[in-house]
């Protein structure tokens, strides 16, 4: 448990083509056959509702299933809420941002997942965004949305940003996505996305420093000025179970919610090589996403799961 001059402070998490020669002409042997059909048929299994894996480096496509269906994305809404701020002209990373008691009030309301921020605490953007991608704090998300958007009210800023987000995801490409919420939580429907419009997100993004640099965190300790002076130290853990578990892999968001179902972007680097995948609307987002990326890599890998620390968001 962190500690809060002697008062705890809950601790959150907040999850080969073989060939053979005769008569000096290759020629394909049965075997070699066969596993080439499995190749291009990609990886076996997958129960995704839509899926796709990309290759980071040469922005190609190795394989899709669903890939232009809209569907609803939950928590992985906000990836865009960091690329969004994260491309803003002249960001200030370590500006400071108040807690207001309307984003606790928000958390109250919607029964989002929390980054458990306290009233009057003033963490930079950069913590909000530790906050906001690793337990998937919705209080983190609207404390971003507000900073950045405009108007003279918390609704107007964040209707604002949320604007900004679809602008966003016209600027990428992204033309079958639309966002009508800063962190998942849709009171319209109106929030979806496809699995190959999330990869372009995710190539985008993975170009960001500071953006990898989060993903990619198990968990961080977060020191912040207190509202009565002193200072308080935030626990965050990454609800991403590949993190920590699966070799290489770098992130990136999961997403949970009842019309999304399960679903994760995911990434992982071997060899030098980048793999993003998507899988969304999965009951098994965590194997199937090994497999993806088994395939990917051409390889088979022997997964031991994290455990996520006790009082982690279920994201």
């Amino acid at each position: 448990m962190g500690r809060l001059g002697g008062k705890a402070v809950r601790r959150w998490g907040a999850a080969v083509i073989a060939s053979t020669a005769a008569l000096s002409v290759a020629v394909p042997t049965a075997t070699a056959q066969a596993t080439a059909r499995t190749a291009a048929a990609g990886p076996s299994g997958i129960q995704a509702k839509s899926a796709y894996l990309l290759d980071n480096g040469p922005n190609k496509q190795l394989w899709a299933k669903g890939a232009d269906t809209k569907r609803q994305m939950a928590s992985i809404t906000k990836m865009m809420t960091a690329v969004v701020v994260l491309d803003t002209r002249g960001v200030n990373l370590d500006k400071k941002v108040t807690v207001r008691q309307a984003y606790l009030d928000y958390i109250e309301r919607s029964g989002g997942s929390a980054a458990d921020l306290k009233k009057g605490d003033k963490l930079t953007v950069r913590q909000l965004l530790y906050g906001m991608l690793l337990p998937s704090g919705c209080d983190a998300a609207m404390a971003l949305a507000d900073t950045f958007g405009t108007g003279n009210t918390t609704a107007k800023r964040t209707a604002s940003f949320i604007s900004k987000m679809n602008k966003k995801a016209d600027a990428l490409g992204m033309s079958r996505t639309h966002y009508d919420s800063f962190d998942g939580i849709s009171d319209h429907n109106a929030n979806y996305t496809t699995a190959r419009d999330l990869a372009k997100l995710a190539h985008h993004a993975l170009g960001n420093a500071t953006f990898r640099t989060v993903v990619k965190s198990k968990d961080t300790e977060q020191k912040a000025p207190a509202a009565n002076g002193r200072t308080r130290t935030y626990y965050w853990s990454s609800t991403n179970k590949l993190l920590g578990s699966y070799n290489g892999a770098i992130g990136i968001k999961t997403g949970t919610g009842s019309q999304a179902g399960k679903c994760i972007v995911f990434a992982a680097k071997r060899g030098g090589r980048t793999v993003i995948g998507v899988v969304l609307n999965d009951a098994k987002r965590y194997p199937d996403a090994t497999k993806m990326l088994d395939w990917a890599y051409h390889t088979r890998t022997q997964v031991t799961w994290r455990k996520l620390p006790a009082g982690t968001p279920q994201d």
